[in-house]
């Protein structure tokens, strides 16, 4: 299948932004214009400005000396920028691939795109409509190289389609600009009385070189489709990503769902061939007012199963509002990993961690309540309690050293100790009474002391004696002192877990 490209030209980008804004310009002459060099130069103007003779590089003064009544608005800083990179976002609905054409353009990679329209003068159309329904007047040219389709789109006729193949012939008429050279290679190709592209391209290649530069050949070539011209996406596609126009919009959630099944049915078969499995992903809902719904999803595990995926994706789809439709959705995996198929046991019926529907269950209960509301915890190298674990980033996720068993732990432990009341006897005595929140509690048992260091490298705190008691009510804690017991009272008291 050939490349094939379509250049868009907004041929008064920023007028056309002021009066959408300001309505009543578009009655009258106006011109955009900024400092340089302590004179005040017209950077854009709107059609009944150039109508008159008034354009872009002039002197304000010399233009009002044409237009006495022409109004002058300052011009804003990088807004061509800025509503170029806003088109490029919202032209995704049209191609994956869009990139920016600095002063006033966009360039579309729409090679395998316009059939989805019914054709490629239907796709021209659509564009076209859309963008003078927006307010916005655009001249546009599709061919098989980047070079001639902005050629045509800036100097062809209007929607210009140039057949596959047919490069030459479509740049024969136009003026040397057309090949987007510098001012001065195209006033230096004027005065030699070469004001077509016909007039030079047929001449031999060192006498173009020789007299004009390299560049001419480059531009020449890229345009005819012997060089390659890359463009850089506004938006990177995901190497994993699916892609689903609607010709109507789609306003029923029967109609989402059905659009998910299709865009993961493709996914998850694009993963099995290459044997992976998605981490993460996100269905983007691209509405007829370009707006954008999406959802996202993770799993616990790598993943190609589409029924699992489908079921974690089906708990968010009430949340998608179509409004007056959704016209494009798209469905990436940012985070792809290598699946390799667990080996199954004969008689062993437990597969522990490495269980498949054990990490499918997290992954439905994750959707349910949320992702945060699951942890896996992993021993850690450290003596104190809350230091002696960590998270684990996944089921897969081996520990580093071992679980600490040989005392005994509470099944609640604080993240922070609390402090707390404590009378006690002599040093190394447990205590006999503490309180806690206002309440008195009465030990009656107690296990102790268990000395826990902090790490010599870490010089936070004191040494801790824990102690295990129970009160009378039945009820067991884990408090321990920090410091040695002294008559100065320079130590602390705290609870730290409770068993039960």
């Amino acid at each position: 299948m050939p490349k094939r490209f379509v250049a868009i030209w907004f041929c008064y980008l920023k007028t056309d932004w002021f009066t959408l804004r300001q309505p009543a310009l578009s009655a009258v002459p106006y011109v955009l214009a900024s400092p340089d060099h302590g004179r005040m130069v017209i950077t854009a103007a709107n059609i009944m400005a150039q109508s008159q003779g008034v354009d872009i590089g002039m002197v304000v003064a010399d233009a009002r000396a044409i237009i006495p009544c022409l109004q002058v608005l300052d011009d804003k800083p990088d807004l061509s920028t800025k509503l170029l990179r806003g088109f490029g976002e919202w032209f995704i609905r049209y191609s994956p691939i869009v990139s920016i054409d600095s002063p006033a353009g966009l360039i579309l990679d729409t090679t395998g795109c316009a059939h989805l329209w019914g054709g490629e003068k239907q796709y021209l159309a659509d564009i076209i409509t859309r963008l003078k329904r927006f307010g916005y007047t655009v001249r546009t040219g599709m061919a098989d190289t980047i070079g001639t389709a902005w050629a045509v789109a800036h100097y062809g006729t209007d929607a210009s389609i140039i057949e596959s193949g047919h490069q030459t012939t479509a740049l024969l008429s136009l003026p040397p600009a057309s090949l987007r050279l510098e001012s001065e290679t195209v006033e230096r190709l004027e005065k030699l009385g070469l004001r077509q592209v016909s007039q030079f391209i047929s001449m031999p290649r060192s006498a173009l070189r020789r007299r004009f530069g390299l560049p001419l050949l480059k531009r020449l070539d890229q345009a005819l489709g012997h060089q390659e011209e890359s463009i850089i996406a506004v938006l990177a596609p995901e190497p994993f990503q699916e892609r689903l126009p609607c010709l109507e919009p789609i306003v029923t959630a029967t109609g989402i769902a059905i659009a998910l099944e299709r865009l993961l049915d493709a996914l998850c078969h694009r993963l099995k061939q290459e044997g992976k499995g998605l981490r993460a992903a996100l269905l983007k809902c691209y509405r007829v007012d370009g707006k954008m719904e999406q959802v996202t999803i993770g799993t616990n595990r790598a993943s190609n199963n589409t029924g699992h995926i489908y079921k974690l994706f089906e708990f968010k789809l009430p949340g998608i509002e179509p409004a007056l439709g959704i016209e494009l959705f798209i469905l990436e995996a940012p985070k792809v990993e290598d699946v390799s198929a667990a080996q199954e046991t004969l008689w062993e019926r437990t597969g522990g961690l490495n269980d498949v529907g054990l990490a499918e269950l997290l992954d439905r209960i994750a959707g349910k309540i949320g992702a945060g509301h699951i942890h896996r915890y992993l021993p850690d190298e450290h003596y104190w309690p809350e230091r002696s674990f960590k998270l684990a980033t996944d089921l897969r996720e081996q520990p580093t050293t071992i679980w600490k068993a040989g005392r005994p732990r509470p099944i609640q432990l604080l993240s922070k100790p609390e402090r707390i009341e404590v009378t006690a006897p002599i040093p190394d005595y447990p205590p006999m009474l503490f309180r806690h929140k206002g309440i008195l509690h009465k030990i009656i048992r107690a296990d102790g002391p268990e000395r826990i260091e902090p790490e010599w490298w870490i010089q936070e705190g004191q040494h801790r004696d824990y102690y295990c008691v129970e009160d009378e009510e039945g009820q067991r804690y884990w408090l321990f002192r920090s410091g040695h017991y002294d008559a100065s009272k320079s130590y602390q008291w705290f609870i730290h877990g409770f068993f039960a």
